[in-house]
């Protein structure tokens, strides 16, 4: 049955073969409704097993136990059976959308089937591994074949940028700033929607956590699923290199104007006067995001929840160093194996407001959870909820 799905999948898609995939990432266990339930457990009874390593994306319940998921009894039942069906199948029980970071680096040039828009532009762009941005539950069907359709961003002539991003107008300052990179991947996004393109202007390597933030961004405003950087991807050592020496069809110059107004566009709040919920976290927090979050707290105590949404890979070091317990005595709610915008956790609140540094979560929470967002830098979002009102201590351009 999986290897039915892949091959009409790749007749459909144009593709003249199938290829071996080396690994995949699996965005299908997240529970949508019974009829996936029912899929994975389809599989499970025809003794199905993922052929390669494969990592599964978050679920719909926080199997760790660090916060209550508000799903009522049926739906939080075919969500756990759902994920144990994935367990069955030989998945990872990984439970994070940021697999990079928790150790599932496929090599550069390895042919992959992720799923998950902000891995699968991870996974292109960063790491230089090769996948389309598989669909739910393609991305199983291809684990069990262990093969993919060729074609797309498989193919190395796909993969060539077309157009220049420019950022050399930007300040220095600006490129330096956490707060800089969701925004320039939203604007991104809009921008390419789903071609292929290089940023030029960008003078020193921004750091994994940066990356991640911008190809979330893009992914979630555009259709990207690979992203060159001149000087810092891994193949666009520069601009010429990714463009495969063809001219650009076109050049988008950013301008600190255009920065500030997709900035704008990532919040939806209009002057709110309190801030009710903070969140964090998507894609999933790193160690060194964690550590940035304590810096910023420093001993203080929130005035409303912030919700630190993270793989189960980051909470086990936060456990076994104490730093957990007195995360949580501060105000900090830990979400693990899920996040606030794909699963009911927030408290149901009619023009609740929350704050976040994500431009993924700015883009799907005000339809995901019914509050409209404010987007800010880590620091803002910390002096908020410290305050309980929407504090901005980082002006970016």
């Amino acid at each position: 049955m999986a290897m039915r799905i892949v091959a009409e999948s790749a007749r459909l898609l144009g593709a003249s073969r199938l290829i071996p995939i080396a690994s995949a990432h699996i965005d299908g266990a997240l529970y949508h409704g019974d009829s996936g339930t029912l899929f994975a457990e389809k599989l499970v009874e025809g003794k199905a097993k993922v052929a390669i390593r494969s990592t599964l994306n978050v679920g719909a319940l926080d199997l760790t136990g660090c916060v209550r998921i508000r799903l009522e009894k049926p739906q939080r039942d075919m969500a756990r059976r759902m994920m144990e069906a994935y367990r069955k199948l030989g998945c990872e029980t990984s439970w994070t959308c940021a697999p990079y970071q928790a150790g599932h680096r496929p090599a550069f040039g390895t042919d992959v089937a992720w799923g998950e828009s902000n891995a699968v532009v991870f996974c292109n762009s960063v790491l230089g591994a090769r996948t389309n941005r598989y669909g739910d539950f393609l991305d199983i069907a291809c684990a069990i074949a262990g093969r993919a359709p060729d074609y797309g961003l498989h193919r190395p002539e796909s993969r060539r940028a077309r157009l220049i991003f420019d950022v050399t107008a930007l300040p220095a300052s600006f490129l330096a700033s956490e707060a800089a990179w969701p925004i320039l991947g939203s604007l991104y996004g809009r921008e390419v929607g789903d071609a292929i393109g290089v940023v030029t202007g960008v003078t020193c390597h921004p750091g994994e956590d940066a990356l991640k933030a911008f190809g979330a961004a893009a992914a979630s405003s555009g259709a990207v699923g690979l992203f060159h950087i001149a000087g810092v991807t891994p193949e666009s050592p520069d601009s010429e290199t990714a463009l495969g020496g063809a001219e650009p069809e076109t050049i988008v110059r950013v301008t600190p104007q255009l920065a500030a107004a997709a900035r704008a566009r990532l919040s939806t709040a209009e002057h709110p006067k309190t801030v009710d919920a903070v969140a964090v976290g998507s894609p999933h927090l790193s160690s060194n995001e964690f550590a940035a979050l304590e810096h910023l707290i420093a001993e203080r105590h929130l005035a409303v929840p912030l919700y630190a949404c993270t793989g189960r890979h980051v909470l086990g070091r936060l456990e076994s160093t104490g730093r957990r317990k007195a995360l949580e005595a501060a105000g900090v709610v830990i979400v693990a194996d899920t996040c606030v915008v794909v699963t009911p956790i927030l408290p149901d609140m009619a023009g609740g407001v929350l704050m976040t540094n994500s431009g993924k979560f700015a883009h799907y929470a005000p339809g995901n959870t019914g509050y409209s967002v404010l987007y800010g830098s880590l620091a803002d979002c910390v002096e908020s909820a410290v305050a309980g009102k929407p504090i901005f201590m980082d002006i970016v351009a």
